[in-house]
């Protein structure tokens, strides 16, 4: 299966045979043909004869055709599929990512879809919340067709049940990602999977909809993936808590992300930090932790990136204790929601034991020359610097940051209480500086972004000084952001195939479900500095990303 030789297959076109010439007719035909090429002065556009009904595709093994076809487009792709029987198959052969769109009705055309992308090894089901998605049956079919799956994404596929999870995951145990949103099965579902792919390297769960019975839901451990799960991202759950058996069980987790869960999880990061562990990426995001789990977290000698956005609980003291102790942190980004509870003293610990800190976001925060200071002589290696929503990074710390830093290369300024004074030190300041966004700062002017771009032409500046600051500054990364992308097929969003529906069921162009739209009452909007965050999140740390 997916294996695809250089000899044509069954129905592709072979060459077309002519009558063999002798080399003297060979040789007169050649020469007239070409000569009258030449001198014809009635129709340029003629070709010899000798040329026409010439298909020089035949002369290319299908494993070269295969890579033309990964270089273009779903679109493209689709089209050179109907272009003759050969391109179909070798076409659909060497389709490793397919979309559909998981409604009910695709249940009798699932040997079909997958007899013609046989290869397929990476696999996206979503269905818009107005239809009927596809059940145990559709999902159990699936799996026997293709065992060899390594990702698969499921989105809003209501009528699968533990059931169906149960023999996906039996039949398809090579699974290496695994992303579920606006789901109906419950605990069991999701420990037949753990139980039974051993390979499991990513987990990401949204919304799933089965286990918000109260504490009733069944614990969810870490079964056969205890080992190999190294990234688990948990999102917008209302009985989260029931993961922390798999959370604490997987020995080798690198990548923990929980976004806008109910409940107290203080503890959990308590047992995490009392035994060895490789955690080296955190993100928190409105959720209820406080110093007790910051202090907790300090015990994580491996961190190197750190998110806490919207945790009104957490102040300086559990701040400063990650920072003497994660030795290690590369990216931090904080979300104070201005409540000041995190401030100067923070920020100083983290300049002083920080220096490797290579990027800093502070939102809804009140820092003040002081810590900024201390952050601009410590961290020579800071290259990209966020600062926004504050009332207190005025002229005087803009000018700091210019003097100081000389590593840094994108600069974010949003909502600050900076002039035109301020912009114009980066004219001399900051000499590896390729970008600067100054958003909704109203004491900046144009004038100042027009100055500046004739000073230094290298130097890409984004300015609109004019606009008032009508919605709040909002840290949230998290919807599309660094970890449902990274772990939900983030690279493969505009490649993935679409079959119309007038062959058989397909994606179309659904727009996110309604379900995506607040939740909890706690989640708010997202602005340029959500997009920011975003980009830099998903890169890979280099510099040579956009801001």
């Amino acid at each position: 299966m997916g294996q695809y030789s250089s000899t044509h297959c069954g129905g592709g076109p072979k060459h077309r045979h002519r009558t063999p010439l002798t080399n003297h007719q060979s040789i007169t035909s050649n020469n007239s043909d070409f000569f009258s090429l030449i001198n014809s002065d009635e129709d340029e556009s003629t070709v010899p004869s000798v040329f026409e009904n010439r298909d020089y595709t035949d002369d290319l093994p299908d494993e070269c055709l295969a890579l033309i076809f990964q270089c273009l487009s779903s679109g493209d792709r689709k089209k050179c599929s109907l272009v003759c029987s050969r391109w179909l198959l070798v076409e659909g052969q060497s389709r490793h990512r397919l979309a559909l769109n998981a409604k009910v009705e695709i249940l009798p055309h699932v040997p079909a879809i997958f007899s013609r992308f046989d290869s397929v090894t990476k696999l996206a089901l979503r269905c818009d919340r107005k239809s009927v998605s596809l059940n145990d049956e559709a999902l159990t079919l699936i799996s026997l067709r293709c065992s060899s799956l390594i990702r698969l994404k499921l989105r809003g596929c209501r009528d699968v049940t533990d059931v169906g999870m149960a023999a996906f995951a039996r039949n398809c145990k090579s699974l290496k990602k695994f992303s579920c949103g606006s789901c109906m099965f419950g605990a069991k579902g999701m420990n037949a999977l753990l139980d039974n792919c051993s390979s499991l390297e990513e987990l990401s769960v949204k919304r799933l909809r089965g286990i918000n019975d109260g504490f009733a839901a069944d614990p969810i451990g870490p079964g056969a993936a205890a080992s190999s799960l190294k990234s688990i991202c948990l999102k917008e759950l209302y009985n989260g808590q029931c993961f922390a058996p798999l959370i604490i069980g997987s020995k080798n987790l690198k990548t923990l992300k929980l976004l806008r869960c109910l409940g107290d999880w203080d503890r959990l990061f308590e047992t995490i930090g009392s035994s060895e562990n490789h955690v080296a990426e955190i993100h928190l995001e409105r959720l209820q932790v406080s110093d007790a789990g910051l202090n907790a977290i300090s015990n994580c000698p491996k961190l190197e990136i750190l998110h806490l956005v919207k945790t009104p609980e957490c102040t300086d003291a559990g701040v400063v204790a990650v920072a003497r102790k994660c030795k290690l942190l590369r990216k931090l980004h904080i979300d104070g929601w201005r409540t000041n509870r995190i401030g100067d003293d923070g920020l100083v610990a983290i300049a002083e034991n920080s220096s490797n800190l290579k990027e800093l976001v502070l939102i809804g925060l009140n820092p003040t020359s002081t810590s900024l200071l201390a952050i601009a002589s410590n961290c020579q290696k800071l290259e990209r610097l966020a600062l926004c929503g504050s009332d207190t990074i005025g002229d005087p710390e803009v000018s700091c940051i210019a003097t100081k830093c000389m590593a840094l290369k994108k600069l974010c300024i949003k909502g600050c209480e900076v002039t035109d004074e301020g912009i114009e030190s980066f004219a001399w300041g900051c000499p590896n500086l390729v970008k600067i966004k100054v958003k909704k700062c109203k004491h900046v002017t144009g004038d100042v972004a027009d100055w500046l771009r004739a000073r230094r032409r290298s130097l890409a500046v984004n300015l609109d000084g004019g606009e008032v600051d009508i919605e709040p500054v909002d840290g949230s990364a998290s919807e599309g952001g660094a970890l449902e992308e990274a772990a939900e097929f983030q690279h493969t969003a505009t490649a993935l195939p679409v079959i119309r529906a007038a062959d058989i069921p397909s994606t179309s162009n659904v727009g996110r479900s309604a379900a995506a739209k607040p939740w909890f009452g706690l989640f708010g909007g997202r602005g340029l500095v959500a997009c920011t965050l975003r980009r830099w999140s998903n890169g890979n740390g280099d510099s040579s990303e956009s801001l």
